[in-house]
């Protein structure tokens, strides 16, 4: 295992690379600030946010190849923006609305809300780039909190005996809500859990954007060559685990080391300044268009179509659907015979 931490000499990086990995990290920023405060204001349900992470995710997505698919989570936003999402489609799926309101055609699956559901669809996903032969790789994006889930082992143990072109990018913020990492495994590190796996296990300073690309680039070539990689993202949650969470019940800043605790953009901007590579007034254009998109994507949120029928639900999960299945979807509709359509008026 190794491990990448923050300080670095920026005279030999790709300064192009710098200033795009910033662009996407101010632009997933504002997205969580201007959709955490809509939630506040009722505008939609409930909300995951991601400030702190976003270095993490953007970092990971970049290095991508353009047919790589990602499996995400629903904390995943900053990685789909950066992968190519509308963020209306994220701003609709919020509001309750089918997640791909934009029927794009990007290798990416929905958003896995149940804790590490995703990662043996991931596996599947990567074994079957291998049967078709093609050079695909998967990203699959999971939380600290999942790797005591069942799917967890599962997933990586498939991944290991198939050789599955799979990179399990676990982003480790510390907390699984309020449970802490101590309380979540006695191994001393999460990367360490590959070696049951027969795969490569890496740690990585997510807080930096560069060394995490740099990181997830290597590990995408090896899982591309059948060798699955397990990247551990050292990163920290800055807010709460979602917007009916109080962090300031459980979290300890200072039981972490600064640099993992650093505001992730703060530090990327001024490292880049100080290097030449970005000044105030690119940043200031930067922050202005992600806030114009954002308030353009939020009015197409409020204005697509919003017709919908229930029983859409049941039209994209089997091919030949089994026979509870269409019992079920015949109660549903004499529910609503009964009871009527509650969004009829809305």
């Amino acid at each position: 295992m190794h491990r990448v931490l923050g300080e670095r000499d920026l005279s030999a990086v790709d300064s192009d690379l710098a200033r795009r990995l910033l662009c996407e990290m101010v632009r997933a920023r504002i997205f969580d600030e201007r959709a955490f405060a809509l939630q506040r204001q009722g505008w939609m349900s409930g909300y995951p946010p991601f400030r702190g992470q976003e270095a993490s995710q953007v970092g990971a997505a970049t290095a991508m190849a353009d047919g790589d698919w990602l499996v995400p989570t629903y904390r995943t936003n900053a990685a789909q923006l950066t992968r190519g999402v509308p963020m209306a489609d994220i701003l609709r799926f919020r509001r309750g609305y089918p997640e791909f309101g934009s029927d794009h055609d990007l290798s990416i699956l929905p958003q896995a809300v149940p804790i590490a559901s995703q990662i043996p669809h991931a596996v599947g996903v990567g074994m079957a780039a291998t049967h078709r032969d093609t050079d695909e790789a998967v990203l699959c994006y999971f939380g600290d909190g999942a790797t005591s889930e069942g799917d967890f082992h599962e997933g990586l143990n498939f991944a290991g005996v198939f050789e599955a072109p799979v990179v399990f990018f676990c982003e480790n913020n510390g907390w699984a809500i309020s449970t802490p990492e101590s309380a979540q495994t006695a191994s001393d590190t999460i990367a360490k859990k590959a070696d049951a796996y027969g795969i490569e296990g890496v740690r990585v300073d997510g807080n930096d954007p560069l060394a995490t690309y740099e990181v997830v680039t290597e590990a995408l070539s090896m899982a591309r060559e059948g060798r699955p990689v397990l990247v551990e993202s050292l990163t920290y949650r800055q807010g709460p685990h979602t917007t009916s969470d109080d962090p300031e019940r459980y979290a300890d800043r200072d039981t972490f080391p600064e640099w993992r605790t650093a505001d992730p953009i703060e530090r990327f901007e001024a490292a880049l300044g100080e290097a030449g590579i970005v000044d105030e007034g690119f940043i200031e254009d930067t922050r202005g268009r992600a806030e114009e998109t954002f308030a353009a994507a939020k009015r197409e949120a409020e204005t697509a179509d919003s017709t919908r029928d229930p029983e859409d639900l049941f039209d994209s999960v089997y091919e030949m659907a089994p026979p509870i299945f269409e019992a079920q979807r015949r109660e549903l509709s004499e529910w609503f015979e009964r009871h009527g359509d509650p969004y009829e008026n809305e």
